[in-house]
């Protein structure tokens, strides 16, 4: 059974892992086409910057979702050790810190402080 299970891991990581990046580029591309089209019709550049920034920061903030996923599915499935465990302890703070950090930034409060 573990013969089974390691390798669809794996690929069920590799799969998750890819979607994560696929968010973030296409998020990334989303958000440079809208800004463009936004230049072209000569809309003010404060709220073209904010739109960018906005729509930039959920795209990297949903790939980190699924990046954080893909870490956590194939360190436990697949290479279960002290060393990896530790090794995504420290991936999933540093991801976890980059996620709150941009949400502060893009929303401007605390993500417990509720709507305001």
């Amino acid at each position: 059974m573990i013969d089974f299970i390691a390798p669809l891991a794996a690929w069920c990581a590799a799969l998750i892992e890819a979607i994560g990046i696929a968010t973030i580029t296409l998020f990334a591309l989303y958000a440079l086409y809208n800004a463009t089209t936004s230049v072209l019709k000569k809309d003010d550049n404060d709220s073209i910057f904010q739109e960018l920034r906005q729509s930039l920061g959920r795209g990297i903030l949903l790939g980190l979702e699924f990046l954080i996923a893909s870490d956590i599915i194939y360190t436990v499935a697949v290479e279960l050790t002290f060393e990896t465990i530790g090794v995504l302890a420290i991936v999933v703070v540093i991801r976890t810190f980059l996620s709150l950090t941009l949400e502060v930034e893009m929303s401007g409060k605390w993500p417990w402080q509720g709507k305001q």
